[in-house]
């Protein structure tokens, strides 16, 4: 089987006999239910593909899609003239740059549609384009843009230099409302939800699909489709790695399942990382290292997050699913960017819970995040995460602090303060853990109050209670006076506490008991 990794024209998957997981039935419905759509999803997810689908669509390619879904549905395939423009091509640009990109995609179409010397802006030379070409062809035309938003988030952290992106962008976007009468389809693509005010003021007709029920599958790759599309891979995998077909299953729902895109139950698998799996047979974190999430870390720094409490996060819609330009936190572009996923929706209430999809997203992202809190880098290669494991794995919780110890000295601290706040430490160990794949909790409550960190390892769960100055007998006693291990006491599991003690003089952990 041939997989499609980092090919996003449908016509090359189609006529090269490269696996297609079929949504044409989707896009059919998309297509005769709506005329200006938006569809936000993470980066990687297939939007391109699916734009790239709707051009042939629209262009009336029907042998592309013999056989497929759609060709029981459409009887009538008219070609429309079609003006498709990515905007990946505008990624680490300045503002030049873009500018110069826009008009680059532009003059493309001019050369066969005509120009005008009245049309200076992007935004001139869009709209007429837009009549010229009803006009050529007879039929009122499509406009497919992919990836709206690639040049704003690049320059999402500057807000001088996001505002000239944003008023260039409005202007370009302003004829998809005001030609309406020679428009049969728009569709935009998009990893975040910009604000109408700001972007889409002028096409406040725009449909925000992302979290309709019926179209939540139109990317990615549901586990129907995984098990029936790609049984035979998924032996091959199994056999790769000794195990049952049912073990594997399990692991590639961990690693890769549990996206949800809306109010339905339908849980949606990663399909970039399902690809590469198959392909390399083995299971790693593709999607996440396909990429860093500069901006990310950008807005996390910027609104101070608390990495430790983005888990599994009650919330309403319009918390999480805001414009990008009128956050007052990280929470929407996490959610918007595939970092949380919705986990449950309560009907009554109207609310969300959020939390990190699966193990590949938990792991990247401690990856990456924990450099830039402890200001280290190289963690791979100074063994840190390897040899915090092994002592784990071996049940050596001394060696596990020791080596924590070493790491946490090396930390060059230039914020004084910063060494006072237990929450540092809780932070550090937190995403320590997460990138070891552990799961691991903070401030969970329990009976008469909140332990500091909770974390589950195979056979064994460890509650770990924090100080600061105070010593490591203190922070045991108050494991058992605050209850912390009467919740797990039926888990069935080994139980053990442990007492750590931190020094602002030292900075870095002064003391530790274990019981």
């Amino acid at each position: 089987m041939k997989y499609p990794i980092g090919i996003q024209t449908f016509s090359e998957i189609i006529n090269d006999n490269y696996v297609y997981v079929d949504k044409t039935d989707i896009l059919y419905k998309l297509v005769k239910g709506n005329k200006y759509v938006f569809l936000g999803r993470p980066r990687s997810f297939g939007k391109s593909l699916l734009s790239s689908t709707l051009k042939s669509y629209f262009k009336a390619e029907k042998n592309l899609f013999k056989g497929l879904l759609i060709d029981k549905l459409e009887n009538e395939w008219k070609e429309y003239p079609v003006l498709y423009f990515d905007f990946s091509t505008a990624k680490n640009q300045d503002i030049q740059g873009i500018k110069n990109e826009l008009y680059r995609q532009l003059n493309d179409y001019e050369e066969k549609y005509g120009y005008s010397d009245m049309e200076i802006s992007p935004g001139q030379k869009l709209a007429g384009l837009i009549k010229r070409a009803n006009e050529t062809k007879g039929e009122r035309t499509v406009v497919i843009i992919d990836e709206y938003d690639a040049a704003m988030l690049d320059h999402l952290h500057n807000e001088n230099n996001h505002n000239h992106v944003l008023t260039m962008m409005q202007e370009f976007f302003a004829p998809l409302k005001s030609c309406d009468a020679h428009l049969r389809f728009v569709f935009l693509t998009g990893i975040t939800k910009f604000a109408q005010m700001n972007i889409f003021s002028v096409v406040n007709n725009i449909n925000n699909v992302s979290m309709d029920p019926e179209y939540e599958a139109i990317c990615g790759i549901t586990e129907n489709e995984l098990h029936s599309v790609f049984a035979k891979d998924i032996e091959r995998l199994a056999e790769e790695y000794k195990c049952s077909v049912e073990d594997m299953k399990l692991m590639l729902k961990q690693y890769y399942d549990g996206y949800r895109f809306g109010r339905g139950n339908k849980e949606i698998y990663n399909p970039y990382s399902i690809l590469n799996a198959f392909q390399k047979l083995h299971i790693d974190s593709y999607w996440f290292a396909s990429g860093t999430p500069t901006y990310l870390i950008h807005q996390l720094q910027r609104y101070n997050t608390d990495v430790t409490s983005i888990d599994n996060v009650q919330t309403d819609a319009s918390s999480f699913d805001r414009p990008t330009t009128t956050m007052t936190n990280a929470l929407p572009l996490l959610y918007q960017s595939g970092y949380l996923t919705i986990k449950d929706y309560d009907r009554e209430t109207n609310s969300f819970c959020l939390g990190i999809p699966n193990k590949e997203v938990r792991i990247g992202l401690a990856e990456n995040l924990l450099p830039v809190y402890t200001k280290t880098t190289d963690l791979e290669d100074n063994g840190l995460i390897l040899n915090l494991f092994n002592a784990l794995r071996n049940d050596d919780i001394e060696d596990f602090f020791s080596i924590l110890r070493s790491y946490l000295a090396g930390i060059p601290y230039s914020d004084k303060e910063i060494v006072k706040r237990e929450s540092y430490y809780e932070t550090i160990l937190y995403l320590i853990f997460s990138f070891m794949n552990r799961y691991v909790q903070t401030q969970v409550r329990s009976c008469r109050g909140r332990a500091d960190i909770v974390m589950q390892y195979i056979d064994t769960i460890y509650v770990i209670e924090i100080k600061v100055d105070k010593s490591a007998d203190e922070a045991l006693k108050q494991i058992d006076d605050k209850g912390y291990m009467i919740p797990y006491e039926s888990s069935g599991k080994r139980l053990i506490k442990c007492g750590v003690s931190f020094s602002t003089l030292t900075r870095t952990l002064q003391d530790w008991k274990v019981e």
